[in-house]
């Protein structure tokens, strides 16, 4: 036998080390146990959490802090369907991530096994691309492939489904030095004439606002975006995956836009002459309605991603390619402008369209209060993840965001409960940086079960509960929009406290505006996961 032969599960894990792995998240089952076999002697480290979203939650979190693809295993059937909430979060905020799910046997495919489930067919709309490996031989090549494909283009999440026998049998298969895809070329770039166009708009243009989505974040073009701002003094606003992509202490920055973002940022756009949006879908949460958006002003969009262009809003140039290097290119051919009237208006707007907070009432703590204690806390150098509702919109309002890869969340799929398992991935990552996960007593009750994670793996997360007694935003919406009717809104919430100790973390309650400052300081500067439930104000609205 040659001596290159090994199964095709420690071919995978040997494919996962030469992909650059440093970390797998996972769960495991029957399918999957000759992976988890394999694992034991893996040069990359391993995260045993303890529900299959949450796993994949955790790689997305990693993902999120790096622009690394994140990883996760896990069995066939529930084990692969849990995992597909995960999935879609990442793939419709294009977060490079790879899933190995375990398969019955390729005989039994078909049969309704036990534990069988298609899962090529089932990711069909949740991820980039699936695969279903047939031979062992072919496991090396396709998770050469399915990382070129999370990372290349839009990122996205990819699908490996290993059947068990697959798992089993030898091979002597090699992990590729090339990738050529027949069928995907997902680099494109800027014609001249487009270059030109947008630089020759730009000069002539007299209110002009970038418009930075989390495209420009993946293509690491921050920087590249600032100094083009700068040069020809042109406002920036973001949408919340796009936060972190212009420091909001530049004069020219305006904050996020869209129906819950800055009113200054909304009326820069609605001003605007020029609107050059970058890496942004234009979704309905940006947009309002469709028919107004266009109106009045000029719009470029440039995306790496062909089926962004004129999908949603009508543009007047579209340009595939990326952004890095469009923008590096145009800066070169735009005149320097402080285009001065402009920037005044700008200043005007920031001062006479603040941020609206819910008015204060004696003796209760109002959210985003919490949130200016965290950014005391951290002098805005944590990292910042937060879950979805009113949590997630204070967050994004009210914290400063001065630098990309420091804000994360759960956007176009807004999944409850992601902030815990999102936060224990970035810990993982970004060792170097504090982590603090916020979140509704709802969302923390969805994947309480991964606060364990954070104790076992000894990861200096803050985890900060903003509890008001509600699944708030839904409450927000029936006082506002149905006369006031609540229904399913009310939560009677655990001891917090309790649970936190329960799982291995030290567990803080604050009910006094007085002690804010003080609790969030000291979780902030704890050695080990700490959980702090706030008593925010029940009637606080976004």
């Amino acid at each position: 036998m040659d001596k290159l032969t090994r199964s095709g599960a420690a071919a995978l894990v040997e494919s996962l080390e030469r992909a650059g792995t440093e970390v797998v998240f996972g769960y495991p089952g029957g399918n999957v146990i000759d992976i988890f076999d394999s694992l034991r002697t893996a040069r990359f480290r391993f995260v045993l959490g303890r529900h299959e979203q949450g796993c994949v939650h955790m790689a997305d979190g990693y993902a999120r802090a790096t622009g690394r693809p994140g990883v996760a295993v896990v069995t066939s059937g529930p084990g692969a369907t849990n995992a597909v909430t995960g999935l879609a979060t990442a793939n419709v905020d294009g977060v490079p991530l790879v899933l190995i799910s375990g398969q019955v046997p390729l005989a039994e495919i078909g049969t309704d096994a036990f534990q069988e489930a298609d899962m090529t067919g089932i990711c069909r709309a949740a991820t980039k691309h699936s695969f279903l490996v047939k031979s062992a031989d072919e496991i090396p090549e396709t998770v050469a492939e399915a990382f070129y494909i999370a990372t290349h283009g839009k990122p996205g999440a990819v699908v490996i489904d290993i059947p068990r026998n697959v798992q089993e049998a030898r091979t002597s298969a090699t992990y590729p030095e090339r990738i050529s895809l027949r069928a995907y070329h997902p680099e494109h770039a800027a014609t001249t004439t487009e270059v030109n166009r947008l630089a020759k708009l730009l000069n002539a243009a007299a209110r002009p606002v970038l418009f930075a989505g989390g495209g420009v974040i993946a293509a690491n073009a921050a920087a590249d975006v600032a100094a083009l701002s700068s040069k020809a003094g042109l406002a920036v606003v973001t949408t919340l995956m796009g936060l972190g992509s212009v420091d909001e202490r530049d004069p020219r920055a305006l904050g996020m836009a869209g129906i819950h973002g800055s009113p200054a940022a909304n009326a820069a756009l609605a001003e605007a002459d020029l609107v050059v949006a970058l890496g942004v879908r234009f979704n309905d949460r940006v947009t309002g309605a469709l028919g107004h958006h266009a109106r009045g002003r000029r719009i470029v969009h440039v995306d790496c991603d062909p089926s962004s262009i004129d999908k949603n809003v009508r543009v007047d140039l579209g340009i595939v390619a990326d952004i890095k290097d469009l923008i590096t290119t145009v800066n070169s051919r735009v005149r320097p402008n402080a285009r001065e009237a402009w920037q005044s208006r700008l200043a005007e707007l920031k001062r006479a369209l603040p941020v609206p907070c819910p008015p204060s009432r004696r003796g209760l703590i109002p959210p985003p209060a919490v949130i200016a204690a965290i950014d005391r806390a951290t002098c805005g150098e944590a990292v910042l993840v937060a879950d979805v509702g009113q949590n997630q919109m204070w967050c994004a309002r009210h914290s400063c965001h001065s630098r990309p890869r420091r804000f994360i969340s759960s956007g176009g799929m807004g999944t409850m409960g992601f902030a815990i398992p999102a936060a224990i991935g970035a810990a993982i990552a970004r060792p170097d940086r504090k982590v603090v996960a916020v979140m509704g007593d709802g969302g923390a009750q969805m994947t309480a079960e991964e606060l364990i994670v954070a104790a076992e793996e000894r990861l200096p997360i803050a985890f900060i509960v903003l509890n008001n007694r509600s699944l708030g935003l839904v409450r927000q919406m029936q006082e506002t929009e149905f006369g006031g009717r609540l229904f399913a809104t009310r939560l009677v919430s655990p001891d917090f406290v309790l649970l936190a100790r329960a799982h291995g973390l030290r567990g803080v309650r604050v009910d006094d505006p007085a002690r804010l400052d003080a609790a969030i300081a000291r979780a902030v500067r704890a050695r080990g996961p700490v959980l702090v439930e706030v008593l925010v104000d029940p009637a606080a609205n976004v």
